[in-house]
């Protein structure tokens, strides 16, 4: 299923979607089904030095074939400037942000912010925001960590508000607003709001109130169940599965030296396991690795890195992250993407990837 670039009607001509065939892919895996899935570069803020940079990549991205590029926000650069920068200088590229916070800005400035960036892009942006983290909320924004589920559904409603009615008035728990009119009227084509989120409770709020899904750290089995949870909050909207974009992040690593990328991908999944908050190691525990996450989790109180990488074994990273030879996370992707509700498959680097192994990671899944 080929899905149109949002704003423009038109389907994908940056290059052929990548299919993974019933029966067998390229590299001879077995798969379950046919399908058709996009590909979207995660980029991380921090590789580069201006963000005109970020905007080079952008126009690399689109000329190999990807369909989207996007990229976080936590404690770096704002993210608009450099999302701005990509969508001025690509044609067809959708941009993207994963994530931004509901705590950082107001609904409003969101929803300002949102169709800024879908009129920088002519209607290719959409919007990525996420419940966020404690830390990040506490200790760089100053706010309470309070009812995050609460705060981004409200927080939801009011964009939605801005983009239907061109004004922010809203009643909630959270958040009480008389309203002002948006000064450049209602907006004819908003962009789409996707979440990222991982508890069932979170993705079923994401399958409700969004447009789209992008979670991370899933193996493919926790995937498939965590997507029932996205199906339930579709159905209690009235919506089906396949109107929302699923487009779930893996960190991965192409190179010809197999064991250094390994190297590479266990230190950075490890860390995420580890040292990212309770969440992310959480929700590896509940798709069946517990006694590995209490073993990452013990390195990092010693803030041993090498014996959280240690402690990750090679089936548990295999099931977290695309590593190893080009054919390798050629195959390994192709198998994520043919995982049935899947739309697109968003591949961000791991650690200390050279900017050698970034070219190889990016053409070995756009071949």
């Amino acid at each position: 299923m080929a899905h149109a670039l949002e704003g423009d009607g038109t389907t994908r001509t940056s290059g052929p979607p990548l299919e993974a065939a019933a029966g067998k892919t390229r590299e001879g895996s077995t798969v379950t089904a046919t399908t058709t899935f996009e590909l979207d570069l995660l980029v991380a803020l921090n590789d580069y030095e201006r963000p005109q940079d970020v905007a080079e990549r952008a126009v690399e991205a689109e000329e190999l074939g990807f369909d989207r590029i996007t990229t976080g926000e936590t404690t770096g650069w704002n993210v608009v400037p450099p999302l701005t920068l990509a969508a001025d200088r690509t044609e067809r590229l959708g941009i993207s942000n994963d994530v931004v916070s509901p705590y950082g800005r107001s609904p409003a400035m969101l929803a300002q912010t949102a169709l800024t960036l879908q009129d920088a892009a002519d209607g290719r942006f959409r919007l990525g925001i996420g419940p966020s983290s404690p830390a990040i909320t506490e200790r760089w924004h100053g706010r309470e960590f309070d009812r995050p589920l609460r705060r981004t559904r409200e927080t939801i409603e009011v964009i939605r508000a801005v983009y239907e009615e061109g004004t922010p008035a809203y009643d909630g728990e959270i958040f009480q607003i008389s309203g002002l009119d948006y000064e450049r009227g209602v907006p004819e084509s908003p962009p789409p709001i996707d979440l990222a989120t991982l508890g069932p409770k979170a993705t079923e709020m994401a399958g409700r109130f969004g447009d789209g899904w992008a979670p991370q750290l899933f193996t493919k089995g926790g995937l498939e169940e965590r997507l029932e949870d996205l199906r339930r909050g579709a159905d209690l909207a009235g919506k089906d599965l396949a109107d929302l974009r699923v487009a779930p992040i893996v960190r991965g690593i192409a190179s010809e030296d197999r064991e250094a990328a390994r190297r590479k991908a266990r230190k950075t999944i490890a860390f995420m396991i580890g040292a990212y908050g309770p969440y992310y190691g959480n929700s590896v525990a509940e798709q069946g690795y517990p006694d590995v996450v209490e073993e990452v989790r013990a390195a990092w109180k010693d803030r041993d890195t090498d014996a959280m990488a240690a402690a990750l074994p090679d089936d548990v990273l295999d099931e977290l992250a695309p590593a190893g030879t080009p054919e390798e996370v050629r195959e390994w992707v192709a198998e994520y993407g043919a995982i049935e509700g899947v739309d697109a498959v968003r591949i961000g680097f791991v650690d200390g990837t050279t900017e050698e192994e970034k070219r190889t990671t990016m053409e070995a899944v756009v071949a």
